[in-house]
């Protein structure tokens, strides 16, 4: 584990509770030494621990911020080139450029568990943190199918559920349903602030909910905001010309009708989607369509939930 924060120090112990042997580095020697006394294997070295994962063939998750994983990935190029290399990094299609200059053959496979809080640092972690989580899995044209099959094998030991899909559909669903959210909350935790001490007196849930995530370490939402750019700007355009239609209606005629009513009828359809009965499949990875069925299952929302050899059990909506 490179990388000891809320994620990377909650995937080392959720590994370590499922009886894998982990061990983590961080340029942090507050989070190693914290590691450390709480009986982790952990070390500020980064580059001796990527020789041991060598050593062993190790998993290689990289758990640190994006704009560090090109500063990490010339250590993994030297020391631990051969390993199965995955990542937890909160945007994709970045991570799947920057791997394809440094370490062209990495035997390379993007995750995401989504899954997280406000707090940072290993203190934050916790070993049922993806207990019940989406953990994404990314499929690509060129994915080892036998190199996916491990990363997701962590994903289950950790508690989280699979959903497979490629780099691409993911940044651009995680900037609607997460990227746009830290924006919004962090304009309306500023817009909230100007009303001082009796905005304080009269916030209630409504405010609060709506801001929960502007708490969150300010260069961890940059790093995931600036990096999913390409996907996050049209997606912010949206959400400005639904807000611009909202302040023009009620201009000119007093009425916010259409954009809370747009709004009710948004949150019943995911709802809608969230408890619809699910059906259950099998998705056999020796099988030559093996990829399709995994991106056609993550497509409708489907999830992999046991792993056996090379079969795997699944539920669709």
């Amino acid at each position: 584990m490179i990388g000891l924060g809320l994620i990377g120090g909650s995937v080392l112990r959720a590994a370590a509770a499922a009886g894998r042997t982990a061990w983590g580095a961080t340029d942090s020697t507050v989070d190693a030494e914290a590691a450390v006394a709480d009986g982790f294997t952990a070390t500020v070295d980064v580059a001796g621990a990527l020789r041991d994962a060598a050593e062993r063939d190790a998993i290689v998750v990289l758990a640190v911020p994006l704009p560090a994983v090109e500063r990490v990935l010339p250590l993994v190029a030297e020391h631990a080139p051969n390993c199965l290399l995955t990542d937890v990094t909160s945007v994709k299609v970045p991570v799947l450029d920057v791997v394809g200059r440094r370490l062209p053959d990495a035997r390379f496979c993007g995750g995401h568990p989504m899954a997280g809080t406000a707090e940072s640092g290993w203190a934050a972690g916790s070993a049922t943190l993806f207990s019940g989580a989406a953990w994404v899995v990314c499929v690509e044209d060129d994915t080892d199918l036998d190199v996916w099959r491990e990363v997701a094998a962590l994903a289950l030991d950790a508690g989280a559920h699979v959903v497979p899909t490629n780099a691409a559909a993911h940044d651009e669903v995680v900037a609607r349903i997460s990227h746009l959210p830290h924006l919004m909350a962090g304009v309306l935790a500023a817009v909230g602030a100007v009303g001082g001490p009796l905005a304080a007196a009269l916030a209630a849930g409504s405010f609060r909910d709506g801001t929960r995530v502007a708490g969150s370490h300010p260069e961890l939402v940059r790093a995931m905001t600036e990096g999913n750019r390409a996907s996050l700007l049209p997606v912010l355009d949206e959400a400005l010309g639904r807000l611009g239609a909202a302040r023009g209606s009620l201009a000119s005629t007093g009425g916010l009708a259409a954009t809370i009513d747009a709004g009710h009828e948004g949150i019943r359809e995911l709802d809608k989607y969230a408890s619809a009965p699910h059906t259950g499949v099998r998705v056999d990875l020796g099988a030559p369509d093996a990829r399709v069925g995994l991106l056609a299952l993550g497509e409708r929302g489907g999830r992999i939930t046991a792993l056996d050899g090379d079969v795997l059990t699944g539920e669709v909506r």
